[in-house]
């Protein structure tokens, strides 16, 4: 069913990954300019992929089974964006490449939040069913 909690915890983080990445840039450099997520086409196609995932997690009602896979994944994704983030401001030493960190490299942590709340509501959803289909 549409109306679900975790359908309002999945369309928030569609708003967060897919939305986010055009309001917040992810780091600046030493000579001011900012570092947007569209400037780097992986991290771009990463943010989008996750957005899609939540999406797609979203008409997955009737199954729930794929549609708590589909989460995971998309956790996963937001994990290894988070890596690439921490990998990108421990890797440079100084001052050298990256002066001031963006509020933008937080964002796969707020989706990562999101979607566990989401996976929780859908296990909670499928331990009901479960405990219905036990009294017939």
């Amino acid at each position: 069913m549409l109306q679900r909690i975790q359908t309002i915890y999945l369309l928030i983080a569609v708003g967060v990954s897919g939305g986010l990445i055009y309001v917040f840039h992810l780091w600046s450099l030493q000579d001011g300019t900012q570092v947007w997520a569209k400037d780097i086409n992986y991290v771009f196609a990463a943010f989008l992929t996750s957005a899609f995932f939540s999406v797609v997690t979203i008409f997955r009602y009737k199954n729930r089974k794929s549609q708590f896979m589909l989460g995971r994944l998309n956790i996963i994704l937001n994990f290894i964006l988070l890596g690439f983030f921490v990998f990108q401001s421990l890797n440079i030493s100084g001052e050298t490449n990256v002066s001031e960190k963006g509020i933008g490299m937080f964002i796969p942590i707020i989706s990562i939040v999101l979607l566990a709340l989401a996976n929780k509501a859908i296990k909670k959803d499928e331990d009901l069913v479960k405990s219905v289909d036990r009294l017939r």
